[in-house]
């Protein structure tokens, strides 16, 4: 058995979901050629990010969510501590109806702490047990996202089996 720097890992995972499964060497969570969820979301107007299904959350919510996740982790990157503590986490699911210019934002709110995160992900670091629970954590969380998000909107949706090689 080798040991491996989880940070490599972890940055090639996060990579995966947020910018694609480009590498030829495979995929490993998105099937090949992938575009991931910063480009899947591109896709979609203001309006299609309004859509919900079954009275749930918007995609626009899921997106602010996952910003505001993000941008929590990128403060602990950076700061330390504990910025968990007092998060508003019911704000982002408030998130129906935006029009061009408050998506664009999200959108690109979402880009930015994505690959914050991802640069903080590729930077070695001790950490406790716990730590590293919630860095791997927000990998699975954001492919539970990126998953609910394709439900609701199929233009958000990656390659169907077979169209890929």
């Amino acid at each position: 058995m080798r040991t491996t720097d989880m940070s490599a890992v972890l940055t090639r995972l996060f990579s995966e979901l947020v910018d694609g499964a480009s590498d030829p060497t495979g995929a490993f969570i998105l099937n090949s050629r992938d575009v991931g969820l910063l480009e899947s979301l591109q896709k979609l107007s203001a309006n299609d990010a309004s859509r919900s299904v079954n009275d749930g959350a918007t995609i626009a919510a899921h997106a602010q969510h996952v910003r505001y996740g993000l941008s929590l982790m990128n403060r602990w990157a950076n700061e330390g501590g504990d910025p968990f503590a007092d998060a508003t986490w019911d704000e982002a699911w408030k998130t129906s109806d935006v029009g061009p210019t408050e998506w664009d934002n999200i959108r690109s709110g979402l880009r930015e702490e994505a690959h914050r995160w991802l640069q903080a992900l590729g930077s070695p670091r001790d950490v406790t047990d716990l730590e590293l629970a919630g860095m791997v954590g927000s990998i699975a969380h954001l492919a539970y996202h990126l998953g609910a998000i394709r439900q609701i909107e199929k233009l958000a949706r990656g390659p169907k089996e077979g169209t890929f090689a």
